[in-house]
């Protein structure tokens, strides 16, 4: 039986590596100009090609695609750390409200420093999606107290959603004509436009929460299983759920900083990764789950680009058509 588990998820760990691979290079070769993939080997390494060819790679598809990795793994991962918080299938940044409140923070920074000339560096963009992340999961956790029901902890978490959404269309209404169409585009959730600059730090931040997490797995484990359970094996509960809340919500707001606020992958891919791996253990949750986000991303991100070329989708857009379904047949499946 033992020996069974160990190769399901092994078989499961390396399909979502080739999944991760296959679609990656998809991203790349795939667009408005095909590059056919000895052209991209050749780019690796360091070999000339034609010269629109390399730009195209190196300035465009490359930090995209790796964007989408790396943003896609850790809004899977916020989504599998606050189903773990609250206990709820249906806990997710862009439910609760986290998302919205990162983007009401990072609009007033655009609007009213980028429109005022001040650079904002990708730093500070996180810093200020982080405050909005942390003052929206705020409230939800004092709305936790008061309210015992799950269901209905979401609907809270759904009001302070709109309640920033509201807010950030005022703000809206006080930016400057480039400042707006700039800020409406990254509202609906892109990947477009990313550098190399913003894949370093994006990816020095989520590496290195991802590390935080990771090591989290014994006491996240012995959290699954009940707070009496967890405290009688020497958990620290309440350091415990501090470090959960501010993990997610850097995530979350590492994602709403770059790429703008991204429906359902944080709910759905904890769901369709927890039935491939037929297991709810963290040490393996997480990774898998990282690796899943990246795959769905990635699909998503492809279909956004080209189903509709030259005319790109929102990358919310394609995530809400595939994950909704995720989270219907979640709630039908937990009534029953």
């Amino acid at each position: 039986m033992h020996k069974n588990k160990k190769c399901r998820y092994i078989t499961a760990f390396l399909l979502l590596g080739i999944g991760v691979l296959f679609f990656y290079f998809l991203n790349v070769c795939i667009g408005s100009v095909r590059i056919v993939f000895p052209d991209i080997v050749r780019a690796l390494a360091g070999q000339e090609i034609n010269e629109t060819v390399t730009r195209i790679l190196w300035d465009i598809r490359l930090p995209r695609a790796t964007a989408v990795l790396i943003l896609g793994g850790a809004l899977a991962l916020a989504g599998y750390l606050l189903q773990t918080f609250f206990n709820n299938p249906i806990a997710g940044p862009f439910v609760l409200g986290i998302s919205s409140g990162a983007k009401m923070v990072v609009a007033l920074v655009m609007v009213f420093l980028m429109g005022n000339g001040i650079r904002v560096t990708s730093a500070a963009m996180i810093l200020g999606a982080f405050i909005g992340a942390m003052i929206s999961m705020g409230f939800v956790l004092l709305m936790s107290r008061r309210i015992n029901n799950m269901s209905m902890l979401v609907v809270s978490g759904v009001m302070i959603g709109y309640i920033c959404s509201a807010i950030t269309e005022l703000v809206v209404t006080f930016a400057n004509d480039a400042d707006i169409v700039n800020l409406h585009n990254w509202s609906r959730g892109s990947f477009s436009g990313m550098t190399w600059e913003n894949v370093k730090v994006m990816a020095v931040v989520i590496s290195m929460t991802f590390i935080a997490v990771f090591l989290m797995s014994k006491p996240l484990s012995a959290y699954q299983l009940g707070d009496a359970y967890a405290r009688n094996v020497g958990v620290n509960l309440r350091f415990l759920r501090v470090r959960i809340v501010i993990f997610s919500s850097i995530l979350s707001a590492c994602i709403v900083a770059f790429a703008g606020p991204i429906s359902f992958v944080g709910i759905a891919v904890p769901h369709l990764v927890k039935r491939f791996l037929r297991t709810t253990e963290p040490i393996l949750m997480i990774p898998a789950c990282f690796l899943g986000g990246s795959v769905f991303c990635l699909f998503c991100d492809l279909l956004a680009k080209t189903i509709l070329a030259p005319t790109e989708l929102s990358i919310s857009t394609v995530t809400a058509i595939f994950g909704a379904p995720v989270v219907l047949w979640i709630m039908i499946k937990k009534q029953k």
